[in-house]
């Protein structure tokens, strides 16, 4: 059976559709994987692997009954998976959670460009909603020091449970332990990914440069975070120190500059992209400080993919109307 499965895996892989703006996606991503394995260990490497080739021979055998192949944006959702689950996750919930992910994140729609919600996020979401114990409740301290975890599988698992991240002390009602300092430098508890803030604005940076991810969404994501979270910080309803300390708090930068961005999900019009932003970045601020949930960029993002055809096409026909009027 596992032949078989790696046949599959070669088959497919030997005829990825190459996508340009998608490999520069992936070569973002790798400064990130490689902080990710000094933070957690090789195993982050093997789930990187095990989820992969789950996710592209599930595409695989859906774009075959297309007569078609799998493309590079499937490696894309695999490894931004496997970038925003804790070092914990037991291998049989991440191959569930990727295939969820390709399947009704992508597949049911029709395949590549036609779906609704970004399906990294569809499939972190079914595995959040269906095994919590394990998204929510398992997370270990990092290695710190050189090597780190480039000569360790992970971190001591007994030391999982007593760890909290700062979005879960801060769900509490505690005080965050760590200085802005240690936030950014990334040693701190949390999703394998998540925590090279240095890393994530250096590949938001080139994304932009290369023209491979909006700056507009980027941006009004930002902006939408930072406002709605001052004005908490000001009525004394936040659940944070101060703005900053949420903004590199959790996922939310991870996925304002590789989930948000998605050029399949998010609006196609500069305006509406603006709008979309706005709503992502304030809507998870609300969710991350009234709900019980710790992080709500998640959420935040699927809910407003939902309205994103609704938007462009309210844009369009605007766009239309005016013309008319001006002729």
């Amino acid at each position: 059976m596992s032949l078989h499965i790696i046949k599959e895996f070669l088959n497919a892989g030997k005829n990825i559709r190459k996508q340009p703006m998608m490999r520069r996606v992936l070569f973002s991503l790798l400064p990130i994987i490689l902080f990710s394995i000094y933070l957690y260990g090789w195993r982050v490497l093997a789930l990187l692997t095990v989820i992969s080739i789950s996710g592209v021979i599930t595409e695989h055998f859906f774009e075959r009954t297309r007569k078609s192949r799998p493309s590079d944006s499937v490696l894309v959702t695999c490894f931004l998976f496997s970038l925003v689950l804790p070092i914990t996750i037991p291998f049989w919930i991440a191959i569930v959670g990727i295939v969820f992910a390709v399947v009704f994140g992508k597949q049911v729609f029709g395949g590549f460009a036609r779906n609704v919600f970004n399906p990294a996020l569809t499939g972190r979401c079914f595995i959040y909603i269906s095994f919590p114990a394990f998204m929510t409740n398992e997370w270990v301290k990092p290695f710190s020091g050189f090597p780190g975890g480039f000569i360790k599988w992970m971190p001591n698992k007994i030391d999982a449970v007593v760890q909290a991240t700062p979005m879960t002390m801060a769900q509490l009602g505690e005080r965050i332990p760590y200085s802005i300092g240690q936030m950014i430098a990334g040693n701190i508890p949390g999703s394998i990914g998540e925590s090279g803030v240095i890393l994530i604005v250096l590949a938001a940076g080139y994304l932009i440069y290369k023209k491979t991810a909006s700056w507009q969404i980027m941006v009004s994501t930002l902006i939408g975070m930072l406002s709605m979270e001052s004005i908490f910080f000001i009525l004394g309803i936040s659940s944070f120190d101060n703005p900053l300390m949420a903004l590199i708090s959790g996922g939310f930068l991870f996925a304002m500059v590789f989930m948000a961005t998605d050029p399949i999900s998010a609006p196609s019009q500069a305006k509406i992209k603006i709008i979309f932003g706005l709503l992502v970045g304030m809507i998870a601020t609300v969710i991350r400080n009234f709900s019980i949930f710790p992080e709500g960029i998640m959420f935040a993002i699927l809910i407003v993919n939902s309205f994103v055809p609704l938007m462009d096409s309210m844009a369009k026909r605007a766009k239309v109307g005016v013309k008319e009027v001006a002729s």
